[in-house]
């Protein structure tokens, strides 16, 4: 896939708007709003005039850039999510890239990026489209780089190459309150960050290869509360050796749906997944509870190991698993097997191997062998173009848009807490979902 859209890059340009023309004007004062295209013709020259605690407003209209925020402290909003559309029109990698601390995203669509809708980083390579020899971004011996805090809040992100919104090298940000399509390899991505201190809430991911991936995403990791439904897999967390910081450790997954997991219309997961609502492939010492899922035709959730990096430890407790084809399934095929995964208070029907219910119960040893099965999944057909994919019901907006000011972001955003997380209901943001669960 990578090589294919570096082919479509070369063929088509990268489009234009990185860094400003120097066009426009930057009201006085401090902490102004910048009004685009009153003040300053485009998103991009609004962006390079701004200063630390400024706002940049957009109007509704369709913007033909990619915008780079490299000052901190700026947030980039628009005046209305559903018509503040930046349309990469397969001509660049990015919507928006986003490589200074405390910056917010808010209340806009980016679409038609041949990579990505929203990248957030601290790695330059990433920022400048550089892949890393593996395939991943910085794979080298320097040391990683991070972006330290951001939001990205109520964003659409459509019929992107890559990843709608795309957290990588980055922490202490939140990711929430958005919606994200056509990800030909995932809605929702977060990588290689530790501690993440990130939080992934209330967003729905539909209609992408993969709904939320978190890969060599560590320590205080937190996805709760999002709708992950029609894609081909719900949701992944894993170890990679294509990113640093091995192996995938201590994220948090609670009060998530995370059902119907085999939409057809759907860009082909370059793994060839399908039918799943979870997998763990090489994550470790992750908590998926009160999640809700259901009706995932290969399976609810899935523990195996990635190469020579063994899952353990992973806790499934208080789950509601329905019309899966299996449950819960745990198969390592290879010689790295899982030790200590375990299983209390779900609700199951079927376990591969049958004996998983009582034969791993929690609390369990991280020195005991996970038990290992196998089990004929369905045939996952073709799939179609991400530029294909239906396009979006309208969104919710971000409240007083227009009046509100700058966005403060946090240091440090504040972390749920699980406890007080409940099960989800089978309608959760069902509002603004295409696809809808039985």
């Amino acid at each position: 896939m990578a090589a294919v859209l570096g082919t479509l890059a070369l063929v088509v340009g990268c489009g234009g708007g990185d860094g400003g023309s120097g066009k426009g004007r930057r009201p006085s004062g401090a902490h102004v709003t910048i009004r685009v295209p009153a003040d300053a013709p485009t998103i991009s020259d609004a962006v390079s005039l701004a200063h630390p605690g400024d706002l940049v407003l957009v109007a509704p209209g369709v913007y033909h850039e990619s915008v780079r925020v490299a000052t901190e402290r700026v947030t980039l909003r628009g005046e209305a999510r559903d018509t503040v559309v930046i349309d990469g029109r397969l001509r660049q990698p990015n919507g928006i890239v986003v490589t200074a601390p405390g910056v917010a995203v808010e209340n806009l669509t980016v679409r038609n990026n041949t990579q990505n809708g929203v990248l957030v980083t601290g790695s330059a390579k990433a920022a400048a489209g550089l892949p890393g020899g593996n395939g991943g971004y910085d794979t080298g011996d320097e040391p990683v780089t991070f972006l330290k805090s951001f939001l990205v809040s109520y964003v659409t992100a459509t019929r992107n190459g890559l990843y709608g919104i795309y957290a990588f090298s980055a922490q202490n940000g939140v990711i929430e309150h958005s919606y994200t399509s056509g990800g030909a390899d995932s809605g929702i991505y977060v990588g290689q960050c530790k501690p993440c201190r990130i939080v992934v809430r209330d967003n729905v991911a539909e209609l992408n290869a993969v709904g939320y991936e978190g890969t060599n995403a560590s320590g205080d990791m937190y996805v709760v509360g999002n709708r992950l439904v029609g894609n081909r897999v719900g949701l992944t967390t894993n170890s990679d050796h294509q990113e640093k910081l091995l192996p995938q450790q201590g994220a948090v997954l609670a009060g998530n749906l995370i059902a119907a997991n085999q939409q057809r219309a759907t860009p082909a997961q370059a793994d060839g997944g399908w039918g799943i609502g979870v997998g763990i492939d090489g994550g470790s010492d992750n908590r998926f509870v009160r999640n809700r899922i259901a009706g995932n035709g290969n399976a609810g959730l899935v523990i195996t190991a990635t190469a020579d990096i063994p899952p353990v430890g992973n806790q499934i407790t208080d789950n509601t698993f329905t019309g899966n084809g299996v449950d819960v399934g745990w198969t390592f095929p290879g010689a790295t097997r899982g030790r200590g995964n375990c299983l209390r208070g779900n609700a199951l029907r079927t376990t591969v191997p049958a004996s998983l219910a009582t034969a791993a119960t929690c609390p369990r040893s991280g020195r005991a062998p996970s038990e290992s099965g196998s089990w004929t999944p369905p045939t996952a057909p073709g799939g179609i173009p991400f530029t294909e994919v239906a396009a979006p019901a309208p969104q919710p907006q971000f409240p007083h848009a227009t009046t509100a000011g700058a966005t403060a972001v946090p240091a440090v955003p504040d972390l749920p807490d699980t406890a007080g997380i409940a099960l989800p209901p089978a309608s959760l943001l069902a509002a603004h979902a295409r696809v809808q669960t039985s």
